[in-house]
């Protein structure tokens, strides 16, 4: 009996532990998925064991360190075996759980825990306070408060880290998350047994305490610094490195189209000579030479169609996405009116244009085959200033939040949207994206010089 009494801190954490398993599985859910009945073995079966490796290592304190050791392994084979996703994410997302429970709890915990003995030393004057373990257990139950707080921020502020990566990347940015923690706990229960800090009983308990409590909240404190600047650092350096890849593909596809577009301008001027020559190989019946005559002329004609701009870049680009659309039986609905003089030059119109469409394309191709679905843009000069808005369907079921949707296949999800808000951005443009009732709206405002606005074209 007296055993289990000196368990009666880890008895008063239990429901406030079971608090952050919670928000810990609701987490996992969110970027992870996972059916009901294995989000409630998640649940049980973490508490439990959370539960029976501390009254255990409490009572038979060789178990100590096992419980510290096994504790991030076992945590780590629940969220891989009971939620879905890519094995490298469910790595990252245990990572993260594990970092906040850790670092943010200690810390909390024992900044709390220095502020109690300050006030029972110096306020009620006791030369030596020490804690009884309820009031430990209290401290404790404290920390697992704010840890429930980290969880709740990083599901509202890490959509964009857990969307649209590589799978090898999330490993990279598991592994020095997983060292921070192995390093946090071999420190903590060096500090806890007087190995890191300690005074050799020379300054007496009250100090003891102190010092050994500031290394517990210091530590924490830097390693949550350290963490935040890596797991945004590492993900501002991806969208970047993603952003200027994709920059560079564009660059050789749009000089791809301007050279087509140029041939088929060519064709064009020469037709009367090609109309002399087939006339004359028709004369003579020669029937073969005028089909491979007529196939040399179709792999290079682009047919003007209805989405002639005055930007021969634009132009191809549009005409290739036109016929992407109707290939896919996308109705295309275009009126584009580019300003005379327009300040904004051809490899940024085709970012903005091509990334849009893209992404257009992409939604009306994950819409079942039943469904409508269609393209409608529009571009005009408004009262000094280019409007560019696009309008497509998309699946209800899809959630849009921050340039980003819940589809699974996101190798570049987002990035195509970066690239968009960079040129608005260059432009001092502004973008503007909703979702509602199955249709994506994203509208572009950029101003223009005095030179570029067309008075007549104005609204």
């Amino acid at each position: 009996m007296k055993q289990l009494l000196d368990c009666t801190d880890i008895l008063i954490m239990a429901p406030f532990c079971l608090g952050y398993l919670w928000a810990a599985d609701k987490f996992c859910e969110k970027f992870l998925g996972a059916s009901k009945r294995r989000e409630w073995l998640f649940l049980v079966f973490s508490f439990c064991s959370w539960l029976l490796r501390n009254i255990l290592g409490r009572l038979y304190s060789i178990l100590y360190i096992f419980s510290v050791l096994s504790d991030p392994i076992f945590f780590m084979g629940l969220v891989m075996l009971l939620f879905r996703s890519d094995r490298e994410k469910r790595i990252l997302a245990a990572s993260m759980l594990m970092v906040a429970v850790r670092l943010v709890a200690d810390f909390c915990d024992s900044f709390l825990s220095c502020l109690v003995l300050f006030f029972l030393h110096i306020v009620k004057k006791i030369p030596e306070p020490f804690f009884e373990d309820w009031e430990i257990g209290l401290t404790g139950g404290v920390g697992y408060c704010f840890a429930v707080l980290a969880v709740y921020w990083m599901s509202k502020h890490l959509e964009p880290v857990f969307c649209g990566k590589r799978g090898k990347w999330y490993v990279i940015l598991a592994v020095p998350l997983l060292v921070i923690i192995t390093v946090f706990d071999v420190a903590s229960w060096g500090a806890s047994n007087g190995i890191m800090v300690r005074s050799g009983g020379n300054m007496g308990l009250y100090y003891d305490q102190i010092f050994s409590l500031a290394e517990f909240f210091v530590l924490p404190l830097l390693s949550i610094v350290a963490t935040g600047f890596y797991v945004f650092g590492m993900n501002r350096i991806y969208l970047e490195q993603e952003k200027s890849g994709q920059y560079h593909s564009q660059i050789v596809v749009y000089k791809m189209l301007a050279e087509q577009y140029r041939q088929s301008e060519r064709l064009r001027h020469d037709m009367k000579n090609h109309i002399i020559a087939l006339s004359a190989l028709s004369q003579n019946k020669e029937w073969d030479k005028i089909d491979d005559y007529l196939k040399s002329m179709e792999d290079i004609a682009l047919d003007a169609g209805d989405d002639m701009t005055g930007n021969k870049v634009l132009d191809a680009l549009l005409y290739q996405k036109r016929k992407q659309a109707e290939g896919e039986n996308i109705k295309w609905e275009c009126d584009v009116q580019m300003p005379k003089g327009c300040c904004i030059n051809e490899f940024d119109l085709c970012v903005l244009f091509g990334n849009i469409l893209d992404n257009a394309l992409e939604a009306c191709g994950r819409l079942q085959c039943d469904e409508y679905s269609f393209i409608n843009i529009q571009a005009r000069t408004v009262k000094k200033c280019f409007l560019l808005e696009v309008k497509n369907s998309m699946d209800r079921m899809e959630k849009y939040t921050d340039g980003f949707t819940n589809k699974d296949n996101s190798q570049e999800h987002g990035i195509g949207l970066l690239n968009v808000g960079d040129v608005a951005n260059k432009y001092n443009g502004v973008v503007n994206t909703e979702a509602e009732n199955g249709i994506f709206v994203i509208s572009i405002l950029m101003p223009l010089n005095d030179t570029a606005h067309d008075i007549k074209t104005a609204v």
